[in-house]
This record gives C-alpha cells, structure tokens and sequence, in this order.
C-alpha cells in the first residue's frame, strides 16, 4: 500500500475560525439550560425553601472573621473547613455557617454590623501584627470590644480617625472608590504652594504612573513657616496624601484625618473608641445602597 500523503498544513481560511454565530432562539436555549440547571447549592436551597446561598469568603467576611482578601488566603492554606473537610476555593457556597470551622474552631452566625470611631494615635501600625515588632492599634485598643476590622488604614505616623467594624463586607463596601465614600484630612507641610495650585487638583494628578482622583484641597492656614491644609478625597490609595503633597514640594509633617464619610473625628479623645448608634448606622448604610 502506497504510503498516505502527508495533511496539508492549515491555510489561512481554516485556521483558528471563531465559533459560530448564535441566533437568538439558540442564546435564549442556552440561557434556559443554565437556568434549569443551576449549581447544586442553588438547587438544594430552593427546594428547601432557604435563602439564596453565596461565597463562603462572603459569609465568613459579613461573620467578621476576617476580611474577604484575608479569607481567601486562609482557604489557601487549608484552614477553613466544613464538617472536618478542609476546602480549596473561595467560590464554595452556602446558606449557613453550619459546620463551618476556622482552624478548627466553629464560627458564629453574623450578628448585627456595629461601627466604631477610634482616634488613632501616631506611632501604630494599623495591622493585626507586625514581623518587626513595632506597636499596632490592636495593642492599644480598649479592653470589651469585640473582634473588629479597620476600615482603610492610616500609615504609622499618620492620626485621627479611623473606623472599626465588626462586619467584612461592610469594611469592604467602604473602602471601594465606587462606593465613593469622601475622606477628610488636614495636613501641616512645609513648603511653599498657592491656592490655584490646590485647585488644579480638582482634575486628579497621575506620579510616577499612579493616577490619583479628583482632590478638594484648600489653604487653611499658614503658622510661620508651616502651612495647613484641608484635603477631601474618595479613593484613599496607599499614602496618598503624603504623596501628592510631596510631589507638589512640600514637606508633611503632621497629617490628620478628620472625618469619614459623615462621621467626624470631632473632639473623640486620642486613644479613645466610640461605637455609632445602631440607628444611625442603618440610615447611612442605607445611602450607600443609592
């Protein structure tokens, strides 16, 4: 038998040809499958009559065990597993923390969120732990508070207000940009700078290939050879303040936020924790739903 002809190398008309096009009777077929197929969580809940069941990072977040990045890589690390079956994917999902255990302890069903303003002192970390040793908010918070989460951070020698919660998801839903929750500081910084210059941040600043939001800056004052300065923004990236400052010529030597969406730091004592009322918390949650 002759031996068989090489195949002929693909040409350009049959090379990677895209699928072909659906019509909408196939699309509409397609999306009906799925519907009449759903995950089994979801199948299983609604034959039960439960709630619509979400990811377990999500839960354990809204729990406030932690917050969702957080979550995440402790299901990395096989730490978090229900019925004594440690899980791999943060996508896992449930009606309930039944049989859920953190490092082999059981976790609670979420209790109502609670919101707390602390005023930050300079010279802590706001972390669980540092490797180098230094002092964090956690050992300086007051003895009775429950396990709660920062919102944002403060950098170690920046003061003022900053957020507790007990809630992950509710952390999380602050600090989008999206969600554009304004942020209030004032800054004393050496240097010269004008208003107009201020103003023209208005229009966001991109350094060194970081593109920075809208700023409202303003002089407050000058004392001598310092000069306060009101900033407000939505996005509170890493140092932000400290940064475009700087890039402007000036020298920060003092930085200090004021308020947090419609809480401010008012005169709440350095050091000092104070929890937000369970009415006015649900009236603010509420604009963030808008």
């Amino acid at each position: 038998m002759p031996p068989r002809p090489p195949a002929k190398p693909p040409t350009s008309s049959t090379r990677s040809l895209p699928p072909p096009k659906l019509g909408r009777r196939q699309a509409r077929g397609i999306k009906a499958a799925a519907t009449n197929n759903p995950h089994p969580a979801r199948a299983a809940a609604a034959a039960q009559g439960s709630k619509e069941p979400q990811r377990i990072a999500k839960i354990l977040a809204r729990a406030g065990v932690a917050s969702r990045r957080e979550i995440e890589r402790m299901i990395v690390e096989g730490r978090v597993a229900i019925n004594g079956v440690a899980i791999d994917t943060p996508a896992t999902l449930l009606t309930s923390l039944n049989g859920v255990t953190v490092d082999g302890k059981p976790v609670q069903a979420p209790t109502p969120t609670r919101l707390f303003l602390y005023h930050k002192p300079a010279g802590l970390l706001t972390a669980e732990r540092d490797p180098k040793g230094r002092p964090t908010i956690y050992d300086k918070l007051p003895a009775g508070l429950p396990r709660v989460m920062p919102v944002g951070r403060l950098d170690l020698n920046t003061e003022g207000l900053l957020l507790l919660t007990t809630d992950g998801e509710f952390k999380r839903q602050l600090e989008l940009p999206s969600t554009g929750v304004e942020r209030s500081y004032r800054a004393r910084a050496f240097g010269n700078i004008t208003q107009e210059q201020l103003e023209d941040l208005i229009e966001g600043i991109e350094i060194e290939g970081v593109r920075y939001g809208s700023i409202d800056a303003n002089l407050e004052r000058r004392t001598g050879a310092n000069t306060w300065i009101e900033m407000k923004l939505k996005e509170g990236k890493n140092r932000e303040v400290r940064r475009v400052l700087e890039h402007l010529g000036l020298q920060v030597s003092r930085l200090i936020r004021t308020a947090y969406g419609p809480f401010p730091l008012a005169d709440l004592p350095v050091g000092e924790v104070v929890e937000i009322r369970q009415h006015d918390l649900v009236t603010f949650r509420k604009t963030l739903d808008k």
